[in-house]
């Protein structure tokens, strides 16, 4: 943290401003806004505090230690237990201001479909797989097939995995985009090396929508109902009309004799239709991304490249470069997805500190 220019005054004057507008009766609707802010600059000032006081006494301890050799062996034990604490705090500081992707905890989609190639696309695509699927049996994520396409030869066109665990999207978003493979295709009789690609996407998982309606946004109208019903539908206004402003969408009911029930009933069926649009949208949203993520498929989009003739892979977004292929396909991609959370990590710390 001793990198980062952190402006410690404002932030007391901040926090000073928004505990006076905690106890003003004027801030109406803003009352949670300013009470969660609060309660984050709160955690920040504790957490400066008392890196503060270990710092003082990490410098206490120091002059002790070359003022009394006698001691020096306590000393230093002593000096490793508050290098410890300050670190943790010093990390867990860190966390609060540069907070992670509020997606990393999600589980995931992973998509994988077979780019450039053919069929030796599609059987490096198989190959994927397994890699990703023994890398999450590892992690102890749980892993099902969402939906598949395969080739005559084994391969792949296209494979849909759901992950399920803790943590799964920030380990693997960095999987999006095209990794290249260098081999001698089983289908080759000359022995010459072929390269082919495949396309990566992986996506969080949406969350269940609790869609709420605001009764503002609607406009209620009431009818005669008209049709069957007996005469008592005909004579009264039962029928209900609602129509949700924002969106245009409109309903009605008349199936019951109640106006009130026919209201509950066409309430419920517009909520269900906003949510239908709502997820319609999401998906639209969620295919743009899927676009932006794999790119073209084309071969100057890699994201790494699988090298068999030299059991080498190399990630392009890191810079790292492994020569163990074989264990790196059965699954064993901690230290390339380790180097890329930390890539993450650097570029967070790199982004302007705002309070409010």
């Amino acid at each position: 943290m001793n990198d980062i220019s952190i402006q410690w005054d404002v932030i007391q004057k901040r926090f000073d401003e928004l505990q006076e507008q905690v106890s003003s009766s004027s801030l109406e609707g803003k009352r949670h806004l300013v009470q969660k802010e609060l309660s984050y600059l709160s955690t920040l000032l504790s957490r400066h505090k008392e890196i503060q006081s270990l710092e003082a006494e990490r410098k206490a301890i120091e002059s002790q230690l070359h003022n009394d050799a006698e001691l020096a062996p306590l000393y230093e034990e002593e000096l490793q237990t508050i290098e410890a604490a300050l670190l943790k705090e010093q990390q867990a500081l860190e966390k609060i201001m540069f907070p992670p992707d509020p997606l990393d905890n999600r589980s995931a989609f992973l998509e994988i479909r077979a780019g450039t190639g053919g069929q030796e696309a599609s059987l490096f695509a198989a190959d994927l797989l397994r890699m990703y699927s023994n890398y999450a049996l590892k992690k102890g994520w749980k892993v099902a097939l969402v939906s598949t396409s395969t080739t005559d030869l084994g391969g792949y066109r296209e494979i849909v995995l759901h992950i399920e665990g803790k943590d799964v999207y920030g380990h693997l978003k960095y999987e999006s985009g095209v990794h290249r493979v260098q081999r001698v295709p089983i289908t080759e009789a000359s022995g010459r090396i072929h390269t082919s690609t495949v396309t990566v996407a992986v996506l969080p998982e949406a969350e269940e929508v609790e869609f709420s309606i605001n009764p503002s946004d609607l406009r209620i109208d009431v009818f005669r109902a008209s049709g069957a019903g007996g005469q008592h539908v005909n004579t009264t206004d039962s029928a209900v009309r609602i129509t949700h402003i924002p969106t245009g969408v409109v309903v009605s009911c008349q199936d019951e004799r109640s106006q009130h029930k026919n209201k509950a009933k066409a309430l419920k069926m517009l909520q269900s239709r906003l949510l239908a649009s709502h997820k319609e949208k999401q998906e639209a949203e969620m295919s743009q991304k899927r676009k932006e993520l794999v790119g073209g498929g084309m071969r100057a989009e890699k994201v790494r490249t699988y090298n068999f003739p030299q059991n080498r892979v190399t990630d392009h977004q890191v810079d790292v470069t492994l020569k163990r292929l074989d264990m790196v396909l059965e699954g064993d991609l901690d230290d390339i997805i380790n180097a890329l959370m930390e890539r993450e990590q650097l570029e967070r710390r790199k982004q302007p500190v705002t309070f409010h």
